[in-house]
Parts: C-alpha cells; sequence; structure tokens
C-alpha cells in the first residue's frame, strides 16, 4: 500500500489554497451567517429571527435541549430537527393564525454550536471544531492551520451512518488528488459527528557512505537514487553498486542485494550504502 508523503510544492499548492478559503471567509457578507436553508438546527444553535416591519418582534434566542425557542406572541416554538426553511414557514404560519397578516419572517443562525467534527494527525492545530453551516473538508483543514510537515497523502473519515445501528463508515480522501491534480471531488463536506485524521506520511532510513545518514519522508516516485541524493549524495568511497535495502515483508524482514540505483523505495525501507573495497 503507497503511503507516500506530500513533497514541499503540495504543501505549498495547498497552503496556497488555503489561503483563498481564508481570504473568502474575512470578506464574506454579511455579518449573521446565512445558513443553508437545508441546515439542522439542534441543541445549542442560536437563531436570529426577524418579521418585516416589525422591528419589536426581532428575537435572538438558544434553542434549548428540548429543542425549543421562545419567540413573541406564539410562545415555545420546537425548532430542533428543523431545517432553516422548515422553521421559517412554521413561524409564519404560527404569526398569521391570528397575530400578523402576512408575516414576512427571515431566520439566520446567529451562532452555530449544535455540530462538531474531530480533525486529528497531522494539521497544526488539532482538536475538535464546531462547523459552520455546510463546511468541506479544504475549509476545516483551513481552520485548523493547515498541514503539518509529516503529513502523508491520505485523511482518513469516520462517519457513523444515519439511522442505523451499524459499525462507522471508513472514507478515504487522497490529499494528492485533491491538491496536486485538483480533484475535487475529494474535498468531501464534512458531517456532524464525523472524526477525521490526517496520517503521517512513511519514513525511510538510510545509512553507510551517504553523506547525510538519517531518516527521511517516503515520497512519491522515490527511488534509490532519489533517496540517496536527499541524503547529501554518496561519499567519494562508497560503492553504489552494492547496495543493499533492508525490508519488511509479511512480517519478516528480507534482504535485497546489489539493489539498482532506480529500484522503488518503500515506506520502512533501510538502505544501506557500503564502502568500496577500492
Amino acid at each position: 500500500m503507497r503511503d507516500s508523503g506530500m513533497g514541499r510544492q503540495d504543501l505549498l499548492k495547498i497552503n496556497n489554497c488555503l489561503l483563498v478559503l481564508l481570504l473568502c471567509a474575512i470578506c464574506s457578507f454579511p455579518v449573521h451567517a446565512h445558513a443553508d436553508q437545508d441546515y439542522i438546527v439542534g441543541e445549542g444553535d442560536v437563531l436570529k429571527i426577524t418579521v418585516y416591519d416589525h422591528p419589536d418582534m426581532t428575537t435572538v434566542a438558544r434553542v434549548s435541549g428540548e429543542g425549543e425557542i421562545y419567540f413573541p406572541l406564539i410562545g415555545k416554538v420546537k425548532v430542533g430537527g428543523m431545517s432553516i426553511t422548515m422553521i421559517t414557514e412554521r413561524i409564519t404560519s404560527l404569526l398569521s393564525d391570528g397575530f400578523i397578516v402576512g408575516p414576512q419572517v427571515a431566520v439566520f443562525i446567529d451562532e452555530f454550536k449544535s455540530k462538531k467534527t474531530a480533525l486529528m494527525g497531522q494539521v497544526e492545530k488539532p482538536g475538535l471544531y464546531v462547523l459552520h453551516g455546510r463546511t468541506t473538508f479544504l475549509e476545516l483543514l483551513s481552520n485548523a492551520g493547515g498541514l503539518t510537515k509529516d503529513a502523508g497523502d491520505t485523511a482518513i473519515i469516520k462517519r457513523k451512518p444515519v439511522g442505523t445501528d451499524k459499525g462507522e463508515d471508513k472514507i478515504t480522501i487522497d490529499l494528492r488528488k485533491l491538491v496536486v491534480e485538483g480533484d475535487m471531488s475529494q474535498d468531501l463536506q464534512i458531517m456532524d459527528g464525523d472524526s477525521i485524521y490526517v496520517v503521517k506520511a512513511g519514513v525511510f532510513y538510510i545509512s553507510g557512505e551517504v553523506r547525510k545518514p538519517d531518516a527521511y519522508k517516503c515520497v512519491e516516485g522515490l527511488t534509490v537514487v532519489k533517496a540517496a541524493t536527499m541524503a547529501g549524495g554518496f561519499t567519494e568511497i562508497a560503492a553504489s553498486g552494492r547496495i543493499r535495502i533492508l525490508r519488511k515483508v509479511d512480517g519478516r524482514e528480507k534482504v535485497m542485494e546489489k539493489v539498482d540505483l532506480n529500484e522503488r523505495v518503500l515506506p520502512g525501507d533501510v538502505i544501506i550504502v557500503p564502502e568500496s573495497f577500492f
């Protein structure tokens, strides 16, 4: 299985993308979020409700644990589990029933509180995030400060299926396709209760006659000669024709002798560059 990391150019591209998203968020208008009309309201959300030509009825109310708010003239209104469109129609109907002729009601989300997701792993600010209406993976990643330098090319979403007791679904986001290839089908919408984990890139190890023996991130298309270049190149006494790779296969260590310089390097490989006899 491929577990290559994001390269420097890839991270630069995703940072540029995140910058655009941040600028869009800063420039958004108006102040009160015009939530997606299909947004389902839940406990803790704060609604702002206005009635045209009736400023005295403007109400800001937090949804209670019972899914209710209090509204002038009509008292308690059940809104939990309802969309913005449904709430608007519900309050309009109640006001029309003997209170106001032809009321024009507008409902906004003043504060998003009920929908949350956890973003963990190789992001700058892992933690629990509130979903402000419809939120995609890139928008959430922007809020988390972007990827760390050790990020791999995969994010895993664990999601509980709606209306069933079955186990979690596992959804994979290919960060390389999303960022490098611009495949926006990978920019999935994040749902309430999602648990997201950005995996760490695999590493390889190189020792012996290279100038900087160490552990390095395993990137896409890595070969032995590229690995040696990452390690500063061969020394003057390196025997480049007798390089060995120690690789675990099915839990057992396999020794590959005299590997070709174009041999593909896999995460976990140990490359040994011996000294020349002459």
